[in-house]
């Protein structure tokens, strides 16, 4: 079964050109919530990320994994491969 990935997003956030950058890297497939001035769309992110309200979020299967820097340590650390597997 294929992984579920999901970034919600700004277009001009350059975090989050960084972390997509990552996943396109690692040649994964993923759902982007563009949601630049949408306040119900980011309150519905803030809602599944614990009350994160910056971008990008990030989530695998439903996990919130949190924004760019954490995509990268996680990658650092060996464990973002087997999350994407």
């Amino acid at each position: 079964m294929a992984t579920n990935i999901e970034i919600y997003t700004w277009s001009s956030c350059p975090f989050c050109i960084r972390a997509k950058a990552l996943l396109n890297k690692k040649g994964v497939e993923y759902t982007e919530y563009a949601i630049d001035g949408d306040e119900k769309a980011r309150a519905l992110m803030a809602k599944r990320a614990n009350g994160r309200k910056s971008v990008p979020q990030i989530f695998i299967d439903d996990q919130h994994i949190g924004g760019c820097d954490d995509l990268y340590a996680l990658d650092r650390q060996g464990e973002l491969d087997p999350l994407l597997a």
